[in-house]
């Protein structure tokens, strides 16, 4: 009993770390990158999982009513934006750069609840917030492999990322529980993204990648949509068994663990600017959680 949150956050560490992995390797590595397809497989895979889990009985998803369906369509729109955004980013950036600039989704997060919704916030909380746009801020000034376009998929990545949390909180309590949410975005992603790859000729372009790649591509693809799919099952799990500041330390292993390994993996220009820029992130990140476990 006692081992059971390391063994699950332990295992949602490795899950994360390989899925990152997976997709740096798919679009950059082997330059697939056509995200409407690339997104489409993987959350067609996906959702065929979790369908099947659900059907045999390994997880429960409610019987929800077509106006649940509705009420949830705007947050499934933010989610393919969050996948489809975060492709485009990642294909460009190196993955410490990448999750740092996800980090700034709490920064829209914040902004959206206390001018929307007019909510208070603690001192610890907006000083957090602060170094995270610190971090996002300085990150093109001392970036030596900034990327014009990746930096602007990344910034609709954490805009969306951002929308999608204020949403889902404003949604607590449903009647929609998180593998029920999921089960709605992951088929609302696939009609949309299906629809949406012949207009913008990734099937096209898909067909006409080099046959050399093209198994290797598919390989990765379901790969991906498997390491998706249980990165997000043991997400749900730790989140129903540990308290919120517990789910986001291990959220925050699990980045640090990935951008730290990817440094010896992927190709980076590392130099002392740019660390700082990623210290002051963790460092917010990790004021971020204090504020969460303390209430501060």
């Amino acid at each position: 009993m006692y081992f059971r949150e390391p063994a699950v956050g332990l295992a949602f560490c490795i899950f994360y770390l390989a899925f990152n992995f997976t997709n740096k390797y798919v679009l950059s590595i082997l330059k697939f990158t056509y995200p409407t397809l690339f997104q489409g497989w993987q959350t067609l895979v996906g959702g065929v999982f979790l369908h099947v889990c659900w059907k045999i009985g390994w997880v429960e998803i409610n019987f929800f009513s077509r106006s649940d369906i509705i009420s949830w369509l705007p947050a499934s729109a933010f989610f393919v934006g969050i996948i489809y955004a975060g492709s485009r980013a990642l294909s460009r950036l190196p993955i410490p750069v990448f999750l740092t600039l996800h980090n700034g989704a709490e920064v829209v997060t914040y902004v959206v609840q206390r001018v929307f919704f007019r909510e208070q916030s603690s001192y610890v909380r907006s000083f957090s917030v602060i170094l995270l746009l610190m971090s996002v801020g300085s990150l093109p000034l001392h970036d030596v492999q900034f990327d014009k376009d990746g930096y602007f998929w990344a910034v609709i990545h954490l805009f969306c990322s951002g929308c999608y949390k204020v949403f889902q909180k404003s949604k607590k309590p449903s009647s929609l529980s998180d593998l029920d949410q999921q089960y709605i975005n992951y088929f609302f992603s696939v009609v949309l993204l299906a629809s949406a790859s012949h207009p913008t000729g990734d099937l096209i372009s898909a067909l006409e990648f080099p046959f050399l790649y093209f198994s290797i591509f598919h390989s990765g693809c379901f790969a991906s949509g498997i390491l998706g799919f249980l990165l997000m099952l043991l997400s749900v799990k730790l989140r129903s068994s540990v308290s919120p500041a517990h789910h986001l330390s291990w959220a925050f292993l699990a980045k640090g663990l990935t951008a730290l390994v990817s440094l010896f993996v992927f190709e980076i220009s590392l130099d002392i600017p740019l660390t700082i820029c990623f210290l002051t992130g963790c460092f917010g990140e990790a004021l971020l959680i204090y504020a969460e476990r303390t209430g501060a």
